[in-house]
């Protein structure tokens, strides 16, 4: 029984991946503008966090 819900799981997630790349390629081709200023901000703010990381660390060795 629980092999078969894992499996279930994991044919959901596969699915839901498939669903996802299909959006982003969708948005892309219609609306290749804005999803550069979406990738660009994704990448702001992972250095934002980035940063804040480190100074968070360098705080601590102080």
């Amino acid at each position: 029984m629980a092999g078969r819900q894992a499996g279930s799981m994991a044919q959901a997630k596969k699915i839901g991946m498939y669903l996802l790349l299909i959006f982003v390629i969708y948005t892309v081709i219609t609306s290749p503008a804005r999803a550069a200023e979406l990738v660009q901000s994704g990448f702001v703010g992972i250095s934002d966090a980035a940063k804040a990381v480190g100074t968070f660390m360098t705080g601590l060795v102080n």
